[in-house]
């Protein structure tokens, strides 16, 4: 279990935020956010004012501890890694009883002050970028907020496209989920989006298409909306391009794998980070080494596939 509470001698007194930068080697910040989250308990009670003076004695406090597997890097240099993140897997633990996340493996490699630069859905899978200490890290979410971070994308998708496409559809967060369980939607009101469309391959056999995909924007579930929007959702998708009552029961985890193959076209969603390419120092271009595209045993046979009925 990643979060856990353990138990810390205190031998002289002081400020709460100071025993714990000390214990841990973190930041002020990080140390006084730690405490203000009441992860440190004095007689078993939790403590949320970081200048709080502790007296010598025990003390327990709830931290992130990782629990790495020894996955290794697709490439790393002294400041910051890139992994394969498989299909499935958080980024970040969602709450404290997630069991396992790829910030397990990220700080099992280099500690505290690692973590991942950006998001991945938990069904994406490919290129995640992590930085090994805090200057890495602020470059490289400053880039990737100022759009010099290129990523791209492969998804297998439903139906036949031959020809380059674009879909620039504002997007919109979804507030009610009572008739739609969307976390996005196509609407005027929301902010601009862009998303250019390759087509690469088609295969007859399954009626779904591999295409490349290139967010000029970085919105929320912003490629597999757009895809949905121009009829071709992506396959495995269990939120957009499904029934309500299958992502519903999804989303409560008793979709069978049975109904998920049947339901959504394939056995996960088949998105997947291809490559990245950035500038630090010099320029970087790294591309996944996931055959990605050899990935038809995933996907639901045409005679079986009830998602689009």
């Amino acid at each position: 279990m990643p979060f856990v509470k353990e138990k810390f001698h205190v031998k002289q007194a002081m400020p709460a935020f100071l025993f714990v930068m000390r214990t841990f080697n973190l930041t002020q910040g990080q140390a006084q956010r730690l405490v203000c989250k009441g992860r440190l308990l004095v007689d078993g009670e939790s403590i949320y004012n970081p200048g709080t003076k502790l007296q010598p004695g025990e003390v327990e406090i709830v931290h992130f501890k990782p629990a790495g597997t020894g996955v290794k890097p697709l490439f790393q240099n002294r400041d910051f890694m890139i992994f394969e993140k498989p299909s499935g897997v958080l980024v970040h633990p969602n709450k404290m009883e997630t069991p396992y996340s790829m910030l397990d493996e990220i700080r099992a490699l280099h500690g505290e002050n690692a973590n991942a630069t950006h998001r991945i859905d938990m069904e994406t899978s490919g290129l995640l970028l992590a930085s090994k200490h805090k200057k890495a890290e602020n470059f490289l979410k400053s880039a990737f907020e100022k759009k010099t971070i290129h990523k791209s994308y492969l998804a297998w998708v439903d139906g036949k496209l031959t020809e380059p496409f674009f879909v620039d559809e504002p997007i919109k967060i979804n507030n009610d989920y009572s008739e739609c369980k969307h976390k996005v939607f196509i609407d005027n009101n929301g902010k601009h989006s862009r998303t250019d469309f390759k087509p690469l391959h088609y295969d007859a056999k399954l009626d779904a298409t591999l295409v490349a995909c290139y967010p000029l924007t970085g919105r929320t579930h912003q490629i597999r909306v757009h895809l949905f929007h121009v009829k071709h959702p992506i396959l495995g998708d269990p939120i957009y391009g499904t029934t309500f009552q299958t992502a519903n029961a999804y989303l409560e985890d008793i979709l069978t794998p049975q109904q998920r193959l049947e339901q959504t076209g394939a056995t996960r969603l088949m998105l997947h980070a291809q490559t990245l390419k950035f500038s630090y120092g010099a320029t970087y271009f790294i591309e996944s080494k996931v055959d990605f595209a050899g990935m038809k045993g995933e996907i639901c046979s045409i005679k079986k596939r009830k998602f689009n009925e």
